[in-house]
């Protein structure tokens, strides 16, 4: 497969075979499987999973840079390292060019929910599989997510409705516990994460109040928090965050709540509770502000909205007029699933309007829509190619990450308590002890492996062809993403005026990772 990737520089061709054979050597290559739906996935099991060396990337060598490749031919993260120049402007098809002294704003990370079906499905798997799928996303020979979205309580990806107070009228919260779920399907897989990860951030929403504290009665439907329970609700919060720290976990920012908008959605049966613009603020402002703060977590931070773009910038802004909320609110967390007629202006104009304020994506996931069949599409590469597009156009809009939906599902999409099944970038085939890893997986990765928290966006251009984005690491890398959205093969320049030209041949519908010394 690597030998289909082609540099410009004929000249140094057996140079290059030499290096790629020795980068190649140490890495673990993709064991492919064809289901039909565009592409392949790649097949892991208790034994072997492709994965790069822990030690990749090194800082390439001045004048050399290091190139990685996805491709719906079946390249997965295939590597080479290059010489910088030797190429002629006039033949390429797209010229980027970079300006490391416009930067943007600092990386937070990537990652994805560790929700009841996740644990679920992975703990289907053997221990060895286990810790594969683990060290996939979280292991330094892995995706290194930085990442975990925690569930307070049940999602309809669980298998019941739930949450940790149950009992009626329960106001000082005497019956508060965790549940089988937790113990068994989050907190265990958590604590790996941890383990693999010892910098993992952990951010936590509740899809609903106990139903007795809500208007209807009900963990869904067109209900709201009652006044009346508005401290018992920020009680019920911190007492999550204190069973989730004497477990080993801590948390480190809290959502309002998860898509409040569904409340609204007639016969919607996914778990939900509404909130307006103001009662938010005012929920937040003199209640779970202060009780926060007041409580052994003060340091845990608040994000507000945890919805669709389409609320952008008016929803926020609105809860931004009470400033005693907005002083406890460190940012934005949007979800995905408007976004194709909620244009990331949106996103602009809500940074614009709060810029001490951050935005992250905390949700995203294909299989979703109505018409989507079917849920999981293993290998589809059109849903990988909705993920590095969309992490394209958040990173170039604000976002400071992008984190994924279940980690891990069965060949359904599920289970779901409400049978809404959708797609994740690994499938569990429980049966067979093996787990696939699908092309939405790849397009994370090539941002998550590489872009490490502190990194720093960088001005590039970003054409219709060939959409790009860019960051200055820590460890002053210079990191390009890239995809060519084309049916053929593009030859590009990457210029940056104070380095030698990068000149590459992208294959047809590729994602791309180009990395050198600043």
């Amino acid at each position: 497969m690597l030998s289909s990737i082609i540099m410009w520089d004929k000249c140094k061709a057996p140079l290059l075979l030499v290096i790629l054979v020795i980068v190649a050597s140490d890495a673990n290559d993709c064991v492919p499987r064809n289901f039909g739906q565009g592409s392949v996935v790649c097949v892991c099991n208790a034994t072997y999973c492709d994965e790069l060396p822990d030690s990749n990337p090194k800082v390439p060598e001045s004048g050399t840079f290091y190139w990685y490749v996805s491709s719906k031919e079946g390249l997965r993260l295939s590597m080479l390292q290059a010489r910088m120049g030797s190429c002629q402007n006039s033949s390429a098809d797209t010229v980027l060019h970079i300006d490391t002294s416009r930067k943007y704003q600092t990386v937070l990370g990537f990652g994805g929910a560790f929700t009841d079906s996740a644990g679920i499905n992975i703990r289907n798997l053997s221990e060895a599989t286990q810790d594969q799928l683990m060290r996939a996303y979280y292991g330094s020979n892995g995706s290194r997510y930085s990442l975990g979205r925690i569930p307070i309580a049940g999602t309809d990806f669980s298998t019941r409705p739930y949450t940790y107070d149950d009992v009626a009228g329960d106001v000082s919260l005497q019956n508060f516990s965790l549940t089988e779920e937790d113990y068994d399907y989050k907190i265990p897989y958590l604590r790996k994460a941890i383990e693999l990860n010892p910098d993992v951030k952990f951010f936590s929403a509740a899809w609903s109040a106990p139903p007795w504290m809500k208007t209807n009665d009900r963990i869904n439907g067109f209900g709201f928090l009652r006044k009346d329970y508005y401290q018992a609700f920020a009680n019920y919060i911190v007492k999550f965050l204190d069973a989730y720290k004497s477990n080993g976990i801590d948390v480190w920012a809290v959502s309002t709540g998860n898509e409040p908008l569904n409340a609204y959605v007639p016969f919607d049966r996914l778990n939900t509770m509404g909130w307006t613009p103001d009662t938010l603020a005012n929920w937040v402002a003199n209640y779970a502000g202060p009780t926060l703060a007041a409580s052994a977590h003060n340091g845990t931070q608040i994000l507000v909205l945890d919805d669709q773009r389409i609320e952008l910038p008016w929803f926020v802004n609105k809860v931004f007029e009470d400033k005693t909320a907005k002083k406890y609110i460190v940012g934005t967390a949007v979800h995905w699933y408007t976004d194709s007629f909620a244009p990331p202006i949106l996103l602009d104009l809500t940074h614009n309007g709060s810029p001490d304020k951050f935005i992250l994506m905390t949700e995203a996931c294909t299989g979703a829509g109505t018409l989507d069949y079917p849920k999981v599409s293993l290998g589809s590469w059109s849903r990988g190619q909705e993920y590095i597009l969309s992490i394209i156009q958040y990173m170039n809009h604000w976002s400071v990450g992008w984190v994924d939906w279940n980690i891990a599902l069965d060949t359904t999409g599920g289970p779901n308590w409400i049978q809404n099944y959708v797609d994740s970038p690994i499938i569990v085939n429980a049966d067979a002890d093996e787990f696939y890893k699908q092309p939405m997986y790849y397009a994370l990765k090539h941002f998550s492996r590489f872009v490490d928290r502190g990194s720093v966006r960088i001005a590039i251009t970003d054409t219709h062809n060939v959409k790009a984005t860019a960051f200055v690491t820590p460890s002053d890398q210079v990191v390009v993403v890239l995809y060519n959205n084309n049916t053929q093969k593009k030859n590009i320049v990457i210029n940056d005026p104070k380095k030698d030209p990068i000149c590459l041949e992208l294959p047809a519908y590729s994602m791309n990772t180009v990395i050198y010394a600043q």
